[in-house]
């Protein structure tokens, strides 16, 4: 996500953890809200009630919104550099729009993905959604790599057991699902049982499997995401020092601009003052 540094009295309440805290909290009393609407007794009892209280929190992230578009000052468009900016906008916005009002499913999923936003005011949660993300590439290799394990290990399944087992193995496809389901231990000594009244070389195909796939491609995972939320944390860092240096340039730059004009003032006082003199 961009962060974008930017100066003010406005920009300080917006970004102030008091402020964020506060938007948390209706966050949250958002989902308690959302989680008594399943229970008809008490929307029997209290439905307009809580209607009242969705609107009163709509409300707060609209009025949320509005001071943050405004704390950007003159640079409106530096809103939309931030990610976290354009998905609010986008969740709480499109309740405006006419046509997604009249879906009351779509409007249930809306009021539901207010409760993602919390994610924004949660230093650690931020780092695990950058670590999704910058994971995605490797685990993308990571799957076909799996895929094609599952396919070679499928192929011998079939031409092994698939006679004998057509449920479990009579096809390349019926083979690949029953390594998946294999993939978290599900049923192996059932699975095993069956396959070694098949052939005696059941245990050593399904435990090389598992030893492949289930232990190997797993450690792989976790190495994987180990290694993103590393890196997560990096670029988090990084943002965190960029924004400091940004803000300490700019204060710098005015001292310096203070200095500078208080010069030109001394410079004209002694240009008076030998005016006078002469």
């Amino acid at each position: 996500m961009t962060k974008v540094s930017r100066q003010g009295r406005l920009a300080q309440v917006v970004d102030s953890d008091r402020f964020n805290g506060l938007i948390a909290s209706v966050i949250l009393a958002n989902a308690v809200v959302l989680g008594l609407e399943t229970y008809p007794g008490v929307v029997e009892s209290h439905g307009s009630t809580l209607v009242k209280l969705n609107g009163a929190f709509y409300l707060v992230f609209v009025t949320e919104l509005i001071l943050r578009l405004a704390s950007y000052g003159r640079r409106p468009q530096d809103f939309f550099r931030s990610g976290w900016n354009v998905f609010d906008l986008v969740i709480i916005g499109s309740v405006a729009i006419p046509a997604v009002r009249e879906q009351a499913q779509l409007m249930r999923i809306l009021r539901l993905a207010r409760i993602a936003r919390l994610v924004r005011f949660l230093p650690d949660a931020r780092i695990l959604v950058l670590t999704v993300v910058k994971s995605i590439p490797s685990v993308f290799s990571m799957v076909v790599l799996t895929l094609v394990l599952m396919f070679v290990y499928g192929m011998v399944g079939w031409a092994v057991f698939g006679e004998a087992l057509p449920e479990s193995w009579g096809t390349i496809g019926q083979a690949m699902l029953t390594l998946f389901i294999l993939l978290t231990l599900e049923n192996f000594p059932t699975y095993l049982s069956d396959a070694e009244q098949v052939s005696p070389y059941a245990p050593l195909f399904f435990v090389s499997y598992i030893l492949l796939a289930a232990f190997i491609v797993f450690n792989l995972l976790i190495g994987i995401v180990i290694g993103s939320m590393e890196k997560a944390r990096q670029h988090e860092a990084k943002s965190s020092r960029t924004d400091a240096e940004d803000d300490s340039f700019s204060e710098s730059t005015l001292l310096d601009r203070i200095a500078l004009v208080q010069a030109s003032l001394s410079e004209i006082e002694d240009d008076l003052r030998r005016r006078e003199q002469r």
